[in-house]
């Protein structure tokens, strides 16, 4: 009886087997010579890096954001609650004797939007005013503090541009000691005293070592 023609016949186990070893044998190739290096950077043949195929595997490289247009050493660009500034801000460290009854003022050169953190602490109590002035004539002080206080601990952001600090005045008949520390983008520091002396300050600017990751004071 002959077979029927019209029906397909499934193939034998022998072809079925070598279809199947060549497919893997194919998926073998494409997966060590494309897949591997296009997606994972593994190029064992090295056939990746001669097709190409490794740089769609590298991450993306990083791009780093410039200064926002604006921003200089001392007036910052703000963004939301943050100010972007030019350059690394500055520290300042200094001891103030004050003899008996005589005061002095000790004021940071600010531009408007300009940040200051400052500490201070004296060995009794002080007369004292925390205040700024823009420069713009007589009467345009503007006072923050005005408490006699011993000690102050605290931020400014400069409502204007101008000189900003503190009058101190000892009221008694011994000498006081004014230890302050500060930090912030000023860009100068005056001391002015009862005897009409005035007196510069040398600032810090701080800045952080790309090699050590500390910071380095110049």
């Amino acid at each position: 009886m002959n077979p029927d023609l019209s029906t397909p016949q499934p193939p034998s186990k022998r072809k079925l087997a070598a279809t199947t070893a060549i497919a893997l044998a194919v998926a073998a190739v494409l997966l060590v010579t494309i897949v591997l290096p296009a997606e994972y950077g593994v190029d064992p043949l090295h056939t990746g890096a001669a097709l190409g195929l490794t740089t769609l595997s590298a991450p993306a490289a990083a791009k780093a954001v410039g200064v926002p247009a604006g921003a200089t050493l001392y007036k910052p660009v703000q963004d939301g609650p943050i100010g972007y500034y030019g350059g690394a801000y500055k520290v300042d460290s200094t001891v103030l004797k004050l003899g008996p009854y005589e005061y002095l003022e000790y004021k940071y050169r600010l531009e408007k939007g300009a940040s200051m953190m400052f500490s201070w602490t004296a060995t009794a109590a002080v007369t004292h005013d925390f205040h700024g002035d823009p420069g713009s004539g007589k009467g345009a002080e503007q006072s923050y503090d005005k408490k006699d206080r011993q000690a102050s601990t605290g931020t400014l952001v400069a409502p204007f541009a101008g000189m900003h600090g503190w009058f101190w005045e000892n009221p008694s008949s011994e000498t006081i000691t004014i230890t302050l520390n500060s930090s912030g983008f000023y860009s100068s520091a005056m001391e002015s005293r009862s005897d009409r002396t005035r007196r510069a300050h040398e600032l810090t600017s701080l800045k952080r070592s790309p090699e050590t990751g500390k910071n380095e004071s110049k």
